[in-house]
């Protein structure tokens, strides 16, 4: 992955926000596991909050994934 530097700044990014989604908003969680410092684990708390608190998005009745025709 050299010279890609982007992603393995993504790949982090995702990372931590993927720890406050699953063990939920904490910061102080965050800042303990990565070592984070406080404002920054803040962000990364309300992000993930944000995120869990969006309503489900709801495919449509016509979606050619929910029907299918039998052979």
């Amino acid at each position: 992955m050299r010279g890609q530097d982007a992603a393995l700044e993504r790949l982090r990014v995702d990372r931590q926000l993927e720890e406050a989604m699953v063990k939920g908003p904490d910061p102080l969680n965050l800042a303990e596991v990565f070592g984070l410092d406080e404002q920054t684990a803040i962000r990364y708390a309300n992000s993930a909050r944000a995120l869990l608190e969006r309503p489900l998005e709801i495919a449509p009745a016509t979606s050619p994934r929910t029907h299918w025709s039998a052979p």
